[in-house]
């Protein structure tokens, strides 16, 4: 490996790290040091004589990943995140059809990284497009985007698409359906974006009446694309039960309005459950399997979705991030 590979093989155990939930400290140590030896003149050197931890920001453990990179092997802390590495056994035929993401986070709401860093990891998993769908004003907790911090992620995602060339940033955001069903969003500015996902954040335990209608009058709006964790369940060590609606009702709006259930891929949501999925392709809905992601590594949580849409029988054909971007856009 060249300082290239040092440098790729602390950003690739941060990447593992991210994808198993490993505390955020420990990813920033390795995306850390990478930073600290990009274009360092003496790397060689410091590698000879073991002095790379003198540098600040350059550890034990970070020091023996650039040192073992730099003499031509697989660094051994990274050789045992990949073994340790769980894929699911099914969905590897859809996942390899999958072309794209419609549900990510940057550091503009609250994602831990850049735009760009998600982008560019997006297409190292052999994307051609992401969908950047940051959290809207409302959601405060999150830093969501006002209308006049949207509009200046597009220009930022305008420019990086420039540069990313022929991978695409998709524009979008993740907005909040509030109590009647409205939406947490200039509607005009809405219009103007690629991918627009509707998820319920708040009052989850509204009773079924009331929160299916909010749900179905969210799905009519025209700007909508995705219903995202249509439940809101939590599961794993965080356990949030799901919300209570006419599922039937609010996925034949779904169908009728061609929105997109979104199945989510989130270890800690895995929304919505299986028995949900099925009656959704019953009747007749449409898909996106989604990460969720709100750091590079969790980009690959995909497989996770993919998995249990090959369970519940789901083709690829009705996936919709199975298309092409052209495909995707307004």
């Amino acid at each position: 490996m060249s300082d290239d590979g040092a440098i790729s093989a602390l950003r690739e155990i941060a990447f593992w790290l991210e994808r198993q939930y490993a505390p955020t400290y420990r990813v920033r140590a390795f995306r850390r040091a990478a930073a600290v030896i990009t274009d360092l003149d003496d790397l060689d050197q410091r590698v000879e004589y073991g002095t790379l931890t003198d540098l600040e920001g350059i550890g034990r453990t970070t020091a023996s990943v650039i040192t073992q990179a730099r003499r031509g092997g697989t660094p051994d802390y990274l050789a045992k995140l990949r073994d340790a590495a769980e894929v699911p056994e099914h969905g590897g035929a859809l996942r390899s059809a999958l072309r794209g993401d419609c549900h990510t986070h940057s550091d503009w709401s609250d994602g831990g990284s850049p735009i760009a860093e998600m982008a560019t990891t997006a297409h190292r998993l052999g994307h051609e497009w992401m969908a950047l769908t940051d959290h809207s004003p409302r959601l405060t907790v999150a830093r969501g985007l006002s209308a006049e911090r949207l509009r200046e992620q597009l220009d930022v995602v305008a420019q990086l698409n420039r540069e990313l060339e022929p991978f695409r940033i998709l524009t979008g955001i993740e907005v909040d359906i509030l109590g009647d069903g409205a939406l947490d969003q200039d509607e005009e500015l809405l219009a103007e974006l690629d991918v627009v996902v509707a998820s319920v954040h708040s009052d989850l335990r509204m009773s079924s009446g009331p929160m299916t209608r909010r749900m179905v009058a969210a799905v009519r709006n025209p700007h909508v694309d995705v219903l995202g964790h249509c439940t809101g369940r939590l599961i794993g060590d965080r356990k949030r039960p799901q919300s209570t609606f006419d599922a039937r009702e609010v996925f034949t709006a779904c169908r009728d309005n061609d929105v997109a259930v979104e199945i989510n891929s989130r270890p800690d949501r895995l929304d919505p459950p299986r028995e949900l999925l099925r009656l959704a392709r019953d009747l007749g809905c449409t898909f996106s399997i989604d990460s969720d992601a709100h750091a590079p590594g969790q980009l690959d949580w995909l497989a996770h979705g993919c998995a249990r849409a090959e369970e519940c029988g789901i083709p690829a054909e009705r996936v919709i991030n199975t298309r092409r971007a052209a495909d995707i856009t307004r």
